[in-house]
């Protein structure tokens, strides 16, 4: 084959949407929701020996959340669809345009969505982790310690469905945001973190920390001691409160990693969150 083929022969490939290796099927843009006229979609990866169980990853960095190319996705997700986990990669209203308290709604409803239409989705709505790393990450913890069960009198459906989890797995998460929350209108707006710009009257009920119940789902931890923007300290302290509630929980430190996980760490952090959801999600 040419090279000029093959390379058409790729971009095809792509362009449908509909398998990668080892028969993964990617579902994209499943619409969960609406705002301001935008749609809220998430992508789902279904391996050819889905166990049921699933894992919804916060695609969220800085509470910037972007769409990625499913190749790309599917690479970063491949372990745990070996594993039989179906996956979904979920997008939230992003940072600069929303604030943290606009954001932690959106990943709710993906939720309740993914709950409520279960079936239609290949999952079980009893055996859902969530996942993600630094904002993501939060997210994920916002998600596992201050679920509800949905509001009966809601006209959505959606929303009034619980949004319940089974299992979390955080990456380096900041866990308390009250000393982060800059106003709405500050004088010292945070620039590189805009999603931050919120008034602090807001903060308690987006800081993970203060959240923390005695049935809360089991949680793992994973953090390197050398992060420099997400100090190793915000592990430490959730792991704390989650051990003060009797929370089955866990915390992993790597040596020498910093903020996001590269090589050997990535592998190490990988490993131990697909053991974490074969634990408390499979069977």
């Amino acid at each position: 084959m040419s090279r000029l083929r093959a390379v058409v022969a790729a971009f095809v490939l792509l362009a449908a949407g509909a398998s990668f290796a080892q028969d993964v099927t990617v579902t994209p843009d499943v619409v969960y929701g609406h705002k301001y006229g935008m749609a809220l979609t998430f992508d789902v990866f279904t391996p050819p020996n889905a166990n049921g169980a699933a894992v919804l990853n916060m695609v969220s960095g800085g509470w910037r959340s972007a769409w990625r190319p499913h190749a790309a996705s599917q690479r970063r997700y491949q372990a745990l669809l070996d594993a039989g986990f179906t996956v979904l990669a979920v997008r939230h209203g992003s940072s600069p345009k929303f604030i943290l308290p606009e954001i932690v709604p959106d990943v709710r409803r993906a939720v309740r969505y993914v709950r409520l239409n279960a079936r239609r989705l290949g999952v079980d709505p009893n055996r859902l982790g969530v996942w993600g790393g630094s904002a993501g990450g939060h997210l994920s913890l916002m998600l596992g310690l201050a679920s509800d069960q949905g509001d009966p009198s809601a006209e959505d459906a959606v929303l009034r469905t619980g949004n319940r989890v089974a299992a979390v797995v955080a990456y380096y998460p900041p866990v308390d945001l009250r000393p982060l929350a800059r106003g709405i209108a500050g004088e010292n707006p945070n620039t590189r973190f805009p999603a931050l710009n919120f008034d602090p009257a807001d903060a308690h009920s987006v800081s993970p920390i203060v959240h923390v119940s005695g049935d809360d789902p089991p949680t793992l931890l994973i953090h390197g001691d050398a992060d420099g923007l997400v100090p190793v300290s915000n592990s430490h302290d959730m792991y704390a409160a989650l051990q003060e509630h009797g929370v089955e929980s866990k915390v992993i430190v790597i040596p020498g990693a910093g903020h996001g996980f590269r090589g050997a760490d990535a592998e190490l952090a990988m490993t131990a969150l697909v053991d974490w959801f074969a634990e408390h999600l499979a069977h």
